[in-house]
């Protein structure tokens, strides 16, 4: 494997908090080993050889794309109101914790996507990347997954799109511009938060707001798209007009070619997580947020409404267009909440297992 120091985990007694430990090895289709390292303290990684690279998006969904890979499931980024969350409960693990610190890692993935890719019946349709969890998080700088992803598509002629908080995303800038020149590709950045604390405090392990403005001007420097997925927006907390213009202000200025901005959605197992660091952090917005998504994920139609109004307000006073959606080669946005204004939104279904495959 790709680590320089390694052990194969035993097991060890939980962390401070009193969580239980996991045991050395999950059942999983496919399982190699589990890897505890110094360099990830707190984190364990669970190995496996995956039967399959690619994933079909279900013909229920409404995501302008058909296929993903995802090399990684769970995200270190550790982002709390992340909509993946209760993914990993399909792998019989939690929605808070283990979604943190326990990631699987498909080793293989690169060499099973080149097969895939290869074959006649490939129809060399887009294929989004970061569409579950990050495949640019801090273990994508030990095992190396993503440039052989790469390589994978752009070599068989397949079109492709990366949405990312992780700034590792720098390492493979020339390789990017390489595959730009066989398929048509883009780059999309997540970030919607500008102030470094209230940051810190909602994706402790991503990089600073500061460091992806950084990546979108090196992005644009090396001649590539990169529009932004300013989302969520939380009610109370970053839905001011003060916000909402510093943030596009500061996108406009780092070059971003597009940005997309909704509110806050809270899908079971996010939902029960967020609302915790809430009552933790913010006590006072409590009730607020139970009153505002009392019928389900979504913020009500006025909410999402009067926000779109803001948002593309704070657009338009930095020049961007609302055509931007359709303009982009980038394609990570869900169209059922894309537009924040939207009130016919419809929640998307997340379908138990379409990425558990292995």
């Amino acid at each position: 494997m790709r680590w320089n120091t390694q052990s194969v985990a035993e097991p060890l007694s939980g962390p401070d908090d009193g969580t239980p430990a996991q045991p050395p090895l999950l059942s999983l289709a496919g399982a190699l080993r589990t890897v505890r390292t110094p360099e990830f303290q707190g984190i364990t990684f669970h190995e496996v050889a995956a039967k399959s690279a690619l994933n079909k998006v279900p013909p229920a969904s409404s995501m302008p794309f058909r296929w993903t890979v995802n090399p990684y499931r769970g995200c270190s980024h550790a982002c709390v109101y992340c909509f993946a969350r209760n993914t990993h409960t399909y792998l019989d693990l939690d929605a808070g914790l283990d979604f943190d610190r326990q990631l699987v890692v498909k080793v293989n993935v690169g060499e099973v996507l080149r097969s895939e890719v290869s074959r006649r019946s490939w129809a060399r349709e887009h294929v989004a990347l970061g569409t579950n969890t990050d495949p640019y998080q801090r273990a994508e700088g030990r095992y190396a997954l993503m440039p052989g992803i790469i390589r994978a598509l752009a070599d068989s002629g397949t079109p492709f799109s990366i949405l990312t908080k992780g700034t590792l995303l720098a390492r493979d800038v020339p390789l990017l511009k390489s595959a730009a020149t066989q398929v048509p590709i883009g780059a999309g950045i997540s970030l919607a938060v500008l102030d470094p604390e209230l940051q810190a405090a909602l994706e402790p392990g991503t990089p600073s707001p500061a460091a992806r403005l950084r990546l979108v001007s090196r992005l644009r420097e090396a001649g590539l798209p990169c529009g932004v997925m300013a989302m969520p927006i939380l009610p109370w907390l970053t839905d001011s007009e003060e916000h909402l213009d510093a943030l596009m202000g500061s996108l406009a200025q780092a070059g971003a070619t597009g940005v997309t901005a909704a509110a806050l959605h809270l899908r079971p197992g996010t939902r029960e997580w967020f609302m915790a660091w809430l009552a933790r952090t913010h006590p006072r917005l409590v009730g607020r947020y139970r009153r505002l998504y009392a019928k389900g994920a979504y913020a009500p139609s006025e909410y999402r409404a009067w926000l779109g109004r803001r948002v593309a307000a704070a657009q338009a006073r930095h020049g961007f267009g609302r055509g931007f959606e359709r303009d982009e080669v980038f394609a990570h946005r869900d169209a059922d909440v894309v537009a924040a204004g939207r009130p016919d939104a419809r929640e998307p279904a997340l379908v138990p297992g379409q990425d558990a495959l292995f």
